[in-house]
């Protein structure tokens, strides 16, 4: 089978591309940069999700068989709605260039956990919304999108939670070096609970999606990670590993204090590792109802200890050293 994926030289996109082609798929990468994976250059056609009649010609070369659609922009930040049009016109784009081509059976549609803000109480629809903050309204818009896109083949939506794992654009220098370096605090009495998904878990989980019966996964709209478990867990591992003992925490008025610094000079131009919104998803929880996944995937194959296991051997080759 041939799978077309956009965005494919991202962090999910690597780990997927790696699955898929363990499993005998023939895969093509659509995106606006090459992947940083040596061994995936070959696969990348370099697309872009905004330019609609480039995409449909590059759609009607590939004729794939089954479309992964990942492309995005992935920042909870921005000042505007317009700022996110790869998430909105550009999943139009790919509707259109689904429907055009018509040799797509299977479509996978990715949206967010955050077209329901942290602390929400339980959606009681797939269309029951509270988006956080304006990416999170954008893929509301890609959801809605799709659903009314009158496709003929087969289509799944999807919201990953909290991914991690190896090549991680964004934790290897934030969290993970904080770390590492024994600089994070942690709130004490941490009750948080969260899905975080694995990326290999989440890559095996699309996989099962283009190769299940198609009537189990028609018209569904699943979140895809692991378990829901306790935000504390999940970090003390990365510590235990990197550093040999347990964060450091703190009492949480002093992080409201720094968070309250740190706002301050986020309005000035300056970076500060902590501020407001950092601080709301540090102390929220944010549990999804995961359960249908399983029910219908399977849980992914690689446990939370042995993810972080996977993830430190990696780290250690960026902070050249172990424990500390």
């Amino acid at each position: 089978m041939r799978v077309l994926v956009t965005g494919g030289s991202g962090f999910i996109g690597r780990h997927l591309i790696a699955h898929l082609l363990a499993k005998g798929y023939e895969v093509v990468n659509v995106d606006i940069t090459p992947p940083l994976e040596p061994s995936q250059r070959s696969l990348w056609r370099e697309g872009s999700i905004l330019d609609s009649s480039g995409l449909e010609r590059c759609f009607r070369d590939i004729r794939p068989d089954r479309v992964v659609h990942l492309a995005a922009l992935a920042i909870m930040e921005g000042k505007s709605i317009d700022e996110f049009s790869a998430n909105t016109d550009g999943t139009a784009h790919v509707l259109n260039a689904v429907r055009a081509v018509g040799t797509v059976e299977r479509l996978v549609v990715t949206s967010t956990q955050h077209v329901r803000k942290p602390g929400s109480p339980p959606p009681r629809a797939d269309d029951d919304y509270v988006p956080y903050m304006l990416y999170g309204e954008s893929k509301v818009i890609t959801e809605k999108l799709t659903r009314a896109a009158g496709l003929t083949g087969h289509w799944t939506l999807i919201r990953p939670t909290a991914v991690w794992g190896p090549h991680h654009p964004f934790l290897v220098d934030g969290l993970w070096r904080l770390i590492h370096r024994g600089l994070y605090v942690h709130p004490s009495h941490d009750p948080v609970v969260r899905s975080y998904g694995y990326v290999r878990n989440i890559a095996w989980q699309i996989e099962r999606i283009l190769s299940l019966p198609a009537a189990s996964t028609h018209g569904k709209t699943l979140y895809v990670g692991d378990e829901n478990s306790r935000q504390e867990d999940w970090i003390n591992g990365f510590a235990r590993a990197l550093t040999g003992r347990d964060v450091r925490t703190v009492p949480l008025w002093s992080l409201r204090v720094l968070a309250g610094f740190g706002d301050c000079a986020r309005a000035v131009g300056l970076r500060f590792p902590l501020y407001g919104s950092r601080l709301y998803n540090l102390i929220t929880s944010n549990p999804v109802p995961i359960q249908p996944t399983f029910d219908i995937l399977g849980r992914g194959p690689v446990s939370m200890a042995d993810g972080i296991e996977e993830t430190c051997a990696w780290l250690r080759t960026q902070y050249g050293g172990g424990q500390q």
